[in-house]
């Protein structure tokens, strides 16, 4: 045989081997999808919720006075014993109530005005009317008022309620006051 025809018969075969090996084989097609419903929807839409704004439980009214839960003013005059900056217990139930309104009022800001009687002298009734301011700021602050919406200040004897010299006097005189700004 000759060469080139072993030549020429090899080439042939080799490509024919090729293609062979080339042959593509189809996939099969997927099976057809249904299409999907189309969700209803409704004839209106839906109103969005109503959001009523709680009550206010509490308020300042035109006096100052902060009124209660009931309609009824919480003190804001808190009385002191002779030559003393504590609280007693109905002064804390009270206060208690005006943290509370402080709390959930953060912009509304108190001044603390601490008194005395007229007994002591003028320096000393100064510094008793500021420790007794700096008590009910002290417990405000304990029941979490911020301290940015206090402020206090000492009249000592100068702003009497009842500028007679008598046990009854002195006791209406020894006595912290909130005033709402």
């Amino acid at each position: 045989m000759n060469i080139s025809f072993m030549r020429g018969f090899t080439a042939g075969a080799l490509a024919l081997f090729v293609l062979a090996g080339c042959q593509t084989v189809a996939e099969p097609e997927p099976p057809p999808m249904e299409p999907e419903p189309m969700p209803e929807r409704p004839a209106e839409p839906a109103p969005p919720p109503t959001v009523t704004p709680p009550e206010r439980t509490q308020r300042i009214d035109v006096e100052g006075d902060l009124i209660g839960e009931d309609g009824q003013p919480i003190g804001r005059v808190f009385y002191f014993e002779f030559d003393r900056s504590e609280l007693r217990p109905e002064a804390r139930t009270q206060l208690s109530q005006h943290a509370r309104f402080l709390r959930e009022n953060s912009g509304s800001r108190v001044v603390i005005y601490g008194h005395t009687d007229e007994r002591g002298t003028r320096e000393y009734n100064l510094a008793l009317g500021e420790r007794r301011a700096a008590a009910v700021r002290s417990y405000l602050q304990s029941l979490g008022v911020a301290n940015r919406q206090m402020s206090v200040v000492s009249y000592g004897e100068e702003r009497p309620v009842d500028p007679r010299s008598n046990e009854q006097a002195w006791a209406l005189n020894r006595r912290a006051e909130l005033v709402y700004q």
